[in-house]
């Protein structure tokens, strides 16, 4: 199977909100008031979590139609840790990142807890977001004209 190509343009103006449209969607990402953005979206700190629980709870529902499982429903709540001393530009020890990114489900299904155990490793191991946190994905950036 061949590879595609996922693009989407972030446009940034004044202030720290950064707009998208993406396949007609408009999405925001900001800053909140209290850190000088104007608070009209999530973080991408934020954004970012978010993409990978919803990126597993879709993966969920793939793999449950494939199953013939009756996924109900799934909660998937992400954490991430990480020290704001980086991306503030003092000096740091510590990644810029996330040191560490906690994922938890609860699954609505006809299943045992065992069965439910299986399933969300599965999930995870299916769902390309985990998969790019869990292995050093090759980022290249560009100045462009």
């Amino acid at each position: 199977m061949s590879n595609k190509t996922v693009t989407v343009q972030a446009n940034m103006a004044d202030g720290f909100a950064i707009s998208a449209d993406i396949d007609g969607h408009k999405v925001m990402i900001d800053q909140p008031v209290r850190a000088k953005g104007s608070g009209t979206g999530p973080t991408p700190l934020q954004m970012m979590l978010f993409a990978v629980g919803g990126c597993i709870g879709t993966i969920g529902r793939i793999a449950a139609f494939q199953q013939k499982i009756e996924l109900r429903s799934m909660q998937v709540t992400v954490e991430g840790d990480y020290n704001p001393a980086g991306l503030l530009g003092k000096p740091t020890d510590d990644r810029v990142g996330f040191s560490q990114i906690r994922i938890s489900a609860s699954i609505d299904a006809d299943l045992s807890d065992e069965a439910k155990q299986t399933f969300l490793a599965e999930v995870c191991a299916r769902c390309p977001l985990h998969d790019n946190l869990l292995h050093g994905t090759e980022v290249v950036h560009q100045l462009l004209d």
